[in-house]
């Protein structure tokens, strides 16, 4: 392997969007390579179309219609004169066909071969080999025979809880925990539905699910001149949906002794298939120390940021070097280890209603300047519902894990994400729990402590009595547009609005200067308004002085206080409904934007309430919508492939006695 020939290239078309591409290009751009963009049209204004040197439209919003068309791919970076392709990680990441057609057309594919990708990246027969080298997997089925009998006849023999996961892709896409025989089938079905619609492929394997585990990935490299090495590891045992959302390294669980045994399996695994560039193998760590080989990652993953702070190394860079035929820079030796760092994912997506994923306008975006973000944001930006909910990473490193937690807690106080619902105080609380304080996290971490991390309730009202105070100034325009009127003691302003989800009916009652007597139910509230700088207005409450920043589009008010973020929708000049209207008047309306992707009821059906009627698909994910009322389906309103908007009235049901 020492004779391997270079293989220099000068141009590098990045084929993805988002965050990663302006991740990769600020790299490239450093080392002196110029980059290409590629687009859909939802992304015709994204900032990594306008940072690239050149962009090449590549389709139209749909993932199948554009970002996983290979010929689209490959016909851009000729077009570009491109002579390099990184795929970043999702859509074509570890997509064998796409390397090998990258190869075949003489382009070079900034990852491992083909070949690699296909062994390794196909959890079968990454299964497979890692039981012939020795290393220890969990129990499961990865068969040819794909019937629903056999499947559920291996997921007896296992024993439940099982986990069905798609082969040919990861990020929790394909993935189900099964309980019991009964769940099973209908588990089966939206798996292969969900790995179809991600990556082409149905298939799926068994394994036996492991309890309580802890998530550990280490990071590999190697070169085509056979060195490989590691860079230790990283814990992302916080998830939901078995998607990653706290990433950390070093991982509070593992010893340097635990370090070094799993570091040199994953060195062992990548130098017996040859593997060049950066790869992941992934495993689950049970308390008692054992760890069972899950999965490879044939590529960069999203928390690499976590191994550069702690290594000092731009991984990115590894990659490019390697690609060109460059031996690996450093031995394992060479390896150093500084202080811990973690890195949280910022997702737009409702954690207070099961995670649902959120699109729309970022109207306002401030990250905070003292951490690293990667994200592709500014205010103003169209978040589509097309793609990942993943729209930004913070990350934080510290001398302690203690100092980098609290750093990045404090860091996501004082960001701002105001437009689009995101799961920011979500991530805070999680990263204030004692649990995760005390390094104690498992991949069960949300689910046990999941009344801890709900939305906190303000006892006082002071969060409400801000909501008011900024529905009335924004109503009337600026914030001091009622100095001079010299009125005092006016009578008070009912108001109407919309917290959260719930409804608020304070008063609002101006007295002398810039206070305002807030009323809510019992309570009162003084707060004394201060200056306004832009969208952040500050005021004194009880003596203690805050701020608020926030925006206001028609009826909506986005709020960002006391390091939580609320939507207040102005409901004072609607009329008020009558009880028992709202979710009893038959209508099934879309949760959020989406594409339908299967229709389970027909027109003129009589279904039960809670029954399955359709699914909808946003942001990779799928989401049953199921009869708010027992009845007969009178009218469905979306077609399997359709795109509906939240609110759009999908289907109507006719109540009908004992219709169950």
């Amino acid at each position: 392997m020492s004779g391997a020939k270079l293989t220099p290239f000068r141009k590098i078309l990045i084929a993805n969007r988002g965050e990663i591409a302006l991740r990769v290009m600020r790299t490239a751009k450093r080392l002196g390579f110029e980059t290409v963009a590629v687009y859909s049209t939802a992304d015709a204004n994204a900032r990594h179309v306008r940072e690239a040197d050149q962009a090449v439209w590549i389709g139209e919003s749909q993932p199948s219609q554009s970002y996983l068309r290979v010929d689209a791919i490959v016909a851009a970076a000729k077009a570009s004169g491109a002579d390099a392709v990184h795929p970043g990680y999702g859509f074509l990441a570890e997509n064998a066909e796409f390397a090998k057609a990258c190869r075949d057309t003489g382009l070079v594919f900034i990852g491992p071969s083909p070949e690699a990708i296909h062994t390794m990246g196909h959890k079968a027969g990454a299964k497979d080999i890692m039981q012939k080298a020795g290393v220890p997997c969990v129990p499961g089925y990865q068969g040819e025979d794909q019937s629903d009998a056999t499947m559920l006849n291996a997921a007896k023999r296992i024993g439940f809880p099982v986990m069905i996961k798609a082969v040919a892709g990861g990020g929790g896409r394909g993935m189900r925990l099964v309980a019991d025989d009964a769940s099973f089938p209908d588990a089966l079905r939206a798996a292969r539905s969900e790995a179809q619609n991600a990556f082409g492929d149905p298939t799926v394997i068994l394994e036996r699910a492991i309890v309580q585990p802890r998530h550990i990935e280490i990071q590999v490299f190697g070169d085509r001149h056979g060195n490989a090495i590691h860079l230790g590891e990283r814990d992302c045992s916080v998830q939901r949906r078995h998607q990653k959302l706290i990433e950390e390294a070093p991982s509070p669980a593992v010893s340097p002794e635990l370090r070094a045994r799993m570091g040199a399996t994953a060195v062992a695994a990548v130098k017996a298939i040859n593997y060049e560039g950066a790869g992941t193998l992934e495993f689950l760590l049970d308390g008692a120390g054992n760890y069972y080989f899950m999965e490879m990652n044939t590529r960069l993953q999203v928390e690499h940021p976590v191994t550069e702070a702690i290594t000092g190394l731009d991984l990115v860079e590894l990659q490019l070097r390697v690609a060109t035929g460059e031996p690996l820079p450093l031995k394992q030796e060479d390896v150093r280890f500084e202080g811990h760092a973690i890195e949280v994912r910022l997702c737009a997506e409702d954690a207070a209603h099961n995670f649902m994923p959120q699109s729309g306008k970022m109207l306002r975006w401030h990250a905070p300047s003292d951490l690293r973000v990667e994200d592709a944001l500014e205010s103003g930006s169209e978040i589509p519902p097309f793609y990942d909910s993943m729209i930004a990473k913070i990350i934080s490193h510290g001398a302690t894990r203690d100092e980098a937690r609290r750093k990045l807690i404090t860091g996501l106080d004082r960001m701002t994400a105001l437009g689009v619902t995101t799961n920011q105080s979500f991530l805070a609380r999680c990263l204030d729990h004692p649990a995760f304080a005390a390094g104690q996290a498992t991949t069960a971490f949300i689910a046990e402590h999941s009344a801890d991390l709900s939305p906190p309730k303000s006892e006082d009202g002071r969060h409400a009595a801000v909501a008011a105070l900024l529905v009335h100034v924004s109503a009337i325009g600026a914030v001091h547009a009622q100095q001079g009127l010299g009125l005092a003691h006016v009578y008070a302003i009912p108001l109407r609005f919309e917290l959260d989800s719930h409804v608020v009916e304070p008063t609002v009652r101006r007295e002398r200067g810039d206070v305002f007597k807030i009323g809510i139910a019992e309570s009162e509230h003084a707060l004394a308004l201060g200056p306004r700088d832009g969208d952040v207005v500050h005021f004194t409450s009880d003596g203690v002085q805050g701020a608020a920043r926030f925006v206001r589009v028609g009826t909506d008010l986005y709020f960002s206080f006391a390091g939580v973020t609320s939507h207040v929708r102005d409901l004072s000049h609607m009329a008020v409904m009558k009880a028992g209207a709202a979710g009893s008047d038959g209508k099934l309306r879309a949760s959020m934007n989406g594409r339908v992707v299967s229709v389970l009821a027909k027109a003129g059906d009589i279904v039960a309430a809670g029954a399955p009627v359709i699914v909808l698909e946003a942001m990779k994910m799928q989401h049953v919508h199921a009869a708010p009322v027992s009845g007969k389906l009178t009218a469905l309103n979306a077609a399997e492939g359709d795109q509906v908007t939240t609110g759009f009235v999908v289907a109507e049901i006719e109540a009908v006695q004992d219709a169950a």
